[in-house]
Protein backbone atom coordinates (compact mmCIF):
# COMPACT_ATOMS: atom_id res chain seq x y z
CA UNK A 1 0.00 0.00 0.00
CA UNK A 2 1.30 3.11 -0.73
CA UNK A 3 2.68 5.72 2.27
CA UNK A 4 -0.83 7.94 3.05
CA UNK A 5 0.86 11.58 2.97
CA UNK A 6 0.95 13.79 6.32
CA UNK A 7 -1.76 15.89 6.60
CA UNK A 8 -1.55 19.41 5.04
CA UNK A 9 -0.44 22.24 7.39
CA UNK A 10 -3.59 24.52 7.06
CA UNK A 11 -2.63 28.37 5.78
CA UNK A 12 -2.10 30.58 8.03
CA UNK A 13 -4.67 33.19 8.77
CA UNK A 14 -4.42 35.62 11.43
CA UNK A 15 -5.84 38.98 12.90
CA UNK A 16 -3.63 41.97 13.54
CA UNK A 17 -4.09 41.20 17.32
CA UNK A 18 -2.64 37.41 16.74
CA UNK A 19 -0.22 38.81 14.20
CA UNK A 20 1.13 41.08 16.57
CA UNK A 21 1.34 38.21 19.11
CA UNK A 22 3.45 36.12 17.09
CA UNK A 23 5.83 38.65 16.01
CA UNK A 24 6.02 39.65 19.91
CA UNK A 25 5.25 43.26 18.88
CA UNK A 26 2.22 45.57 19.67
CA UNK A 27 -0.41 46.16 17.36
CA UNK A 28 0.39 50.18 17.33
CA UNK A 29 4.04 48.85 16.20
CA UNK A 30 2.50 46.83 13.74
CA UNK A 31 -0.16 49.43 12.14
CA UNK A 32 2.92 51.85 12.14
CA UNK A 33 4.93 49.42 9.79
CA UNK A 34 2.33 49.33 7.85
CA UNK A 35 1.45 52.87 7.50
CA UNK A 36 5.36 52.95 6.00
CA UNK A 37 4.54 50.74 3.05
CA UNK A 38 6.60 47.85 5.39
CA UNK A 39 3.63 45.33 5.21
CA UNK A 40 1.57 44.64 2.01
CA UNK A 41 -2.02 45.36 2.85
CA UNK A 42 -4.20 42.27 4.58
CA UNK A 43 -6.76 40.34 2.77
CA UNK A 44 -10.42 41.62 3.68
CA UNK A 45 -12.25 38.82 4.98
CA UNK A 46 -15.90 38.81 6.32
CA UNK A 47 -17.32 41.84 7.45
CA UNK A 48 -13.82 43.52 5.84
CA UNK A 49 -11.60 42.48 8.89
CA UNK A 50 -7.93 42.37 7.49
CA UNK A 51 -6.40 38.51 7.54
CA UNK A 52 -2.57 38.14 7.25
CA UNK A 53 -0.26 35.17 5.93
CA UNK A 54 2.69 33.35 6.56
CA UNK A 55 3.82 36.18 3.60
CA UNK A 56 3.27 38.78 6.82
CA UNK A 57 4.42 37.50 9.66
CA UNK A 58 7.52 36.53 7.64
CA UNK A 59 8.04 39.91 6.47
CA UNK A 60 7.60 41.50 10.09
CA UNK A 61 9.82 38.85 11.14
CA UNK A 62 12.57 40.13 8.87
CA UNK A 63 11.81 43.74 10.09
CA UNK A 64 12.71 43.24 13.31
CA UNK A 65 15.88 41.40 13.12
CA UNK A 66 16.62 44.54 11.00
CA UNK A 67 15.72 46.35 13.70
CA UNK A 68 17.94 44.23 15.99
CA UNK A 69 20.85 45.10 14.04
CA UNK A 70 20.41 48.85 14.68
CA UNK A 71 19.18 49.55 10.90
CA UNK A 72 17.05 52.97 10.91
CA UNK A 73 13.23 52.65 9.40
CA UNK A 74 14.94 54.51 6.43
CA UNK A 75 17.52 51.56 6.23
CA UNK A 76 14.86 49.00 6.20
CA UNK A 77 12.65 50.41 3.66
CA UNK A 78 15.59 50.32 1.06
CA UNK A 79 16.52 47.31 2.37
CA UNK A 80 12.85 45.85 1.47
CA UNK A 81 12.42 48.08 -1.26
CA UNK A 82 15.42 45.72 -2.95
CA UNK A 83 13.41 42.70 -2.81
CA UNK A 84 11.77 41.25 -5.39
CA UNK A 85 7.36 41.89 -5.11
CA UNK A 86 7.11 38.16 -5.23
CA UNK A 87 9.59 37.06 -3.16
CA UNK A 88 9.00 33.72 -1.55
CA UNK A 89 8.98 32.54 2.09
CA UNK A 90 11.93 30.04 1.76
CA UNK A 91 13.70 33.19 0.31
CA UNK A 92 12.48 35.23 2.69
CA UNK A 93 13.73 33.00 5.96
CA UNK A 94 17.41 32.50 4.36
CA UNK A 95 17.45 36.54 4.18
CA UNK A 96 16.42 36.21 8.18
CA UNK A 97 18.94 33.32 8.52
CA UNK A 98 21.71 35.53 7.07
CA UNK A 99 20.50 38.54 9.04
CA UNK A 100 20.29 36.79 12.35
CA UNK A 101 24.37 35.94 12.23
CA UNK A 102 25.36 39.07 12.76
CA UNK A 103 22.23 40.47 14.94
CA UNK A 104 23.81 40.93 18.63
CA UNK A 105 22.68 38.30 21.30
CA UNK A 106 20.11 39.51 23.73
CA UNK A 107 19.31 38.15 27.20
CA UNK A 108 15.69 37.66 26.44
CA UNK A 109 13.48 35.69 28.38
CA UNK A 110 10.04 34.25 28.03
CA UNK A 111 7.71 32.53 30.58
CA UNK A 112 5.25 29.14 28.67
CA UNK A 113 2.39 31.46 28.66
CA UNK A 114 4.34 34.40 26.60
CA UNK A 115 5.92 31.87 24.59
CA UNK A 116 2.07 30.68 23.57
CA UNK A 117 1.05 33.98 22.45
CA UNK A 118 4.46 34.27 20.33
CA UNK A 119 4.01 30.63 18.77
CA UNK A 120 0.38 31.25 18.43
CA UNK A 121 -0.15 27.58 19.81
CA UNK A 122 -0.80 26.51 23.70
CA UNK A 123 2.79 25.12 24.07
CA UNK A 124 2.55 21.41 25.45
CA UNK A 125 5.95 19.87 27.55
CA UNK A 126 6.12 18.08 23.73
CA UNK A 127 6.37 21.52 21.83
CA UNK A 128 8.62 23.10 24.80
CA UNK A 129 10.99 20.03 24.25
CA UNK A 130 10.68 19.87 20.74
CA UNK A 131 12.12 23.83 20.80
CA UNK A 132 14.45 23.41 23.30
CA UNK A 133 15.77 20.53 20.70
CA UNK A 134 16.20 22.97 17.86
CA UNK A 135 17.99 25.42 19.88
CA UNK A 136 15.13 28.10 19.59
CA UNK A 137 14.69 27.90 23.83
CA UNK A 138 16.93 26.63 26.72
CA UNK A 139 15.67 25.82 30.01
CA UNK A 140 16.21 28.42 33.02
CA UNK A 141 17.18 27.87 36.64
CA UNK A 142 13.32 28.82 37.18
CA UNK A 143 10.35 26.72 36.18
CA UNK A 144 8.43 27.06 32.94
CA UNK A 145 10.86 30.12 31.74
CA UNK A 146 12.99 29.77 29.07
CA UNK A 147 15.73 32.02 27.29
CA UNK A 148 14.85 33.07 23.49
CA UNK A 149 16.82 32.83 20.32
CA UNK A 150 14.34 35.20 18.89
CA UNK A 151 15.86 34.47 15.19
CA UNK A 152 14.80 30.81 15.94
CA UNK A 153 11.67 30.85 17.38
CA UNK A 154 9.47 32.11 14.61
CA UNK A 155 10.91 28.86 12.40
CA UNK A 156 10.53 26.32 15.41
CA UNK A 157 6.90 27.25 15.82
CA UNK A 158 6.52 26.13 12.04
CA UNK A 159 8.42 23.47 13.01
CA UNK A 160 5.77 21.82 15.39
CA UNK A 161 3.02 22.33 12.70
CA UNK A 162 5.20 19.73 10.93
CA UNK A 163 4.63 15.60 11.83
CA UNK A 164 8.37 15.22 12.54
CA UNK A 165 9.88 13.25 15.46
CA UNK A 166 11.55 14.87 18.18
CA UNK A 167 14.49 12.48 17.53
CA UNK A 168 14.97 13.45 14.22
CA UNK A 169 15.02 16.76 15.09
CA UNK A 170 17.39 16.22 17.60
CA UNK A 171 19.62 14.17 14.69
CA UNK A 172 19.49 16.53 12.55
CA UNK A 173 20.36 19.55 14.17
CA UNK A 174 23.83 17.31 15.17
CA UNK A 175 24.16 16.66 11.78
CA UNK A 176 24.26 20.04 10.66
CA UNK A 177 26.38 20.95 13.91
CA UNK A 178 28.97 18.61 12.46
CA UNK A 179 29.05 19.35 9.03
CA UNK A 180 28.99 23.13 9.36
CA UNK A 181 31.91 22.79 12.34
CA UNK A 182 34.18 20.60 9.55
CA UNK A 183 33.39 23.34 6.94
CA UNK A 184 34.79 26.42 9.28
CA UNK A 185 37.82 24.31 10.13
CA UNK A 186 38.30 23.52 6.44
CA UNK A 187 37.80 26.82 5.27
CA UNK A 188 39.84 28.31 8.19
CA UNK A 189 42.85 25.49 7.31
CA UNK A 190 42.81 26.80 3.49
CA UNK A 191 42.65 31.00 4.06
CA UNK A 192 45.55 30.28 6.37
CA UNK A 193 47.42 28.23 4.24
CA UNK A 194 47.07 30.08 1.06
CA UNK A 195 46.56 33.76 2.17
CA UNK A 196 47.67 34.51 5.96
CA UNK A 197 50.96 32.10 5.58
CA UNK A 198 52.16 33.86 2.72
CA UNK A 199 51.00 37.14 3.60
CA UNK A 200 53.44 36.60 6.90
CA UNK A 201 56.32 35.29 4.99
CA UNK A 202 56.46 38.63 2.91
CA UNK A 203 57.72 40.42 6.18
CA UNK A 204 54.97 42.72 6.45
CA UNK A 205 54.88 45.86 7.94
CA UNK A 206 52.63 46.47 11.67
CA UNK A 207 50.00 48.80 9.60
CA UNK A 208 50.14 46.89 6.37
CA UNK A 209 49.28 43.72 9.04
CA UNK A 210 46.30 45.66 10.60
CA UNK A 211 45.25 46.60 7.07
CA UNK A 212 44.75 42.69 5.91
CA UNK A 213 42.80 42.46 9.29
CA UNK A 214 40.41 45.20 8.37
CA UNK A 215 40.07 43.62 4.83
CA UNK A 216 39.72 39.82 6.12
CA UNK A 217 37.06 40.65 8.14
CA UNK A 218 34.50 41.27 5.28
CA UNK A 219 35.08 37.65 4.57
CA UNK A 220 33.10 36.24 6.79
CA UNK A 221 29.75 37.26 6.02
CA UNK A 222 30.59 36.22 2.58
CA UNK A 223 31.37 32.82 3.79
CA UNK A 224 27.92 32.67 5.74
CA UNK A 225 26.01 34.10 2.52
CA UNK A 226 27.91 31.43 0.35
CA UNK A 227 27.15 28.65 2.84
CA UNK A 228 23.67 29.23 3.54
CA UNK A 229 23.32 29.20 0.04
CA UNK A 230 25.21 26.55 -1.19
CA UNK A 231 23.14 24.11 1.52
CA UNK A 232 19.70 25.70 0.54
CA UNK A 233 20.22 24.35 -3.21
CA UNK A 234 21.82 21.02 -2.36
CA UNK A 235 18.84 20.85 0.08
CA UNK A 236 16.66 21.78 -2.84
CA UNK A 237 18.25 19.01 -5.33
CA UNK A 238 18.33 16.47 -2.94
CA UNK A 239 14.60 16.58 -1.89
CA UNK A 240 13.72 16.52 -6.11
CA UNK A 241 15.91 13.30 -6.31
CA UNK A 242 13.89 11.86 -3.80
CA UNK A 243 10.08 12.96 -4.73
Amino acid sequence: MPATPPPAVPALSLTVDELAARAGVTVRTLRFYSGRGLLPPPELGPRRVGRYGAEHLDRLELIEELQRLGLTLAAIERYLDQLPPDISALDLAIHRALIAVWAPETAEEATVEQLSRRTGRALSPADLDQLVAMGALQPTDRQDVFSVDPGLLPLGARVLDLPIPLETIVTARAVVRLHSQAAARELHRLFRETVWRPFRESAPSQAEVDRMREATGGIEPLLTQALVTAFHRSLAEQLTEGS
